[in-house]
């Protein structure tokens, strides 16, 4: 990657760069990436257990498909003639308070190609989508709980039960269906769920009782976290990563662990086997974008713990703190950020610091800018 100029001239042939991440704090810089690499690959966690995913998780026991959702949609090329349309579906959710009759007859016209949404979008998109709404309604219980469904989250359901639970084929159609710029994988394609310990021996299990944004927020430091195998058991589990991730990791151009839910968004991600593996062996820069300290799970964490964090995930796989990060990039002003930047702990780790004007209207990173920093880094 010589520079911005020819990045954003030539995106078809940008680099590979690899983000560990989920939820939708990523999701503008991610579209704006897209100017300069078409290549660009978002590993998404498949960990969480609220919102949309949480009723499709219990009803058919399967992995979180919410922030995967969310990643190709901020992805999706707009100017693709009949995309905004299909977009504009694969966005819609199904009403909070409606009733559940009301919820299943809504759904039906969707499938029938009845309603406005369905039948604003031409063939041979059009039939695709019924097909598959079609057939989640035919797998759908009664019971089944429809109030603020995701359209699209059903859509990907349809598809990975209907090819036989398995992710990542579902994934790449969904991706192509509204033309993503850039690449989207899941890190695991298991029912797994998060769980972490607090400073004051508190132990959570699942993503949706510690993130923050729901309910109670946490009161005491998270100092661990772990993978179960349901919401009702927090004993540890082990995972593997998603077949051919290590070698997606391995060829990046640059690794990065971006703003988000520093845990449930960005670490889950490290927690399959495999993966920290596969990063120490990637022969590329990784750099860390904490974030600027509005993050419910950092709850008295500073930036130097969260590094620690990062660096105790690899030391798990026998990975040194250069297998895992090189440099940090952060706003020109330190204050911004929980307990500043330890500039001299990280040098003593062979970490570099990396200052750009990243905040442009506070509290929120530019994404422009975000993008132009990143593109230095592997100067």
């Amino acid at each position: 990657m010589a520079g911005r100029e020819a990045v954003v001239l030539e995106p078809e042939s940008g680099s590979r760069v690899l983000f560990f991440s989920g939820g939708t704090a990523l999701g503008p810089i991610a579209a704006e990436l897209s100017r300069f690499t078409r290549n660009a690959v978002h590993v998404i966690t498949t960990f969480d257990s609220g919102g949309s995913s949480a009723e499709l998780r219990r009803v058919f026991g399967m992995p979180a498909v919410g922030d995967i959702r969310a990643r190709i949609m901020a992805l999706a090329d707009r100017n693709v003639p009949g995309n905004a349309e299909t977009i504009a579906l694969l966005g819609y959710r199904l009403p909070t308070d409606a009733a559940p009759e009301g919820l299943r007859r809504e759904l039906v016209a969707l499938a029938a190609g009845e309603h406005p949404l369905t039948a604003a979008i031409p063939e041979p998109m059009h039939e695709v989508i019924t097909r598959h709404l079609s057939a989640f309604l035919a797998l759908m219980p009664e019971s089944m709980n429809l109030a603020g469904a995701s359209i699209g989250n059903l859509v990907l359901t349809s598809g990975y039960l209907s090819l036989d639970r398995r992710l990542e084929p579902v994934v790449t159609a969904f991706s192509r269906m509204v033309a993503a710029r850039g690449l989207v994988r899941p890190v695991a394609d298991a029912c797994a769920h998060l769980c972490v310990r607090l400073a004051n021996g508190e132990i959570i299990n699942g993503q949706h009782r510690f993130t923050g944004k729901v309910g109670t927020a946490i009161s005491s430091p998270i100092v661990d976290m772990w993978l179960t195998a349901s919401l009702e058991d927090p004993a540890p589990i082990r995972i593997a990563a998603y077949p051919r991730l290590a070698d997606v990791i391995r060829l990046s151009d640059l690794i990065c662990y971006p703003v988000g839910s520093f845990f449930s968004s960005v670490m889950a991600n490290l927690l399959p086997s495999g993966v920290c593996a596969a990063i120490r062996e990637a022969r590329c820069p990784k750099v860390f974008i904490p974030n600027l300290g509005n993050d419910p799970e950092l709850f008295g964490l500073t930036v130097r713990d969260q590094v620690a964090h990062l660096l105790r995930m690899g030391e798990a796989e026998g990975c040194g703190p250069q297998d895992m990060l090189h440099w940090l990039l952060v706003d020109e002003d330190d204050s911004r950020y929980p307990g500043g930047i330890p500039s001299e702990w990280l040098s003593r780790l062979g970490i570099r610091v990396r200052r750009a004007p990243l905040v442009v209207a506070p509290p929120y990173l530019d994404p422009a800018a975000v993008c132009a920093a990143l593109a230095g880094a592997w100067v």
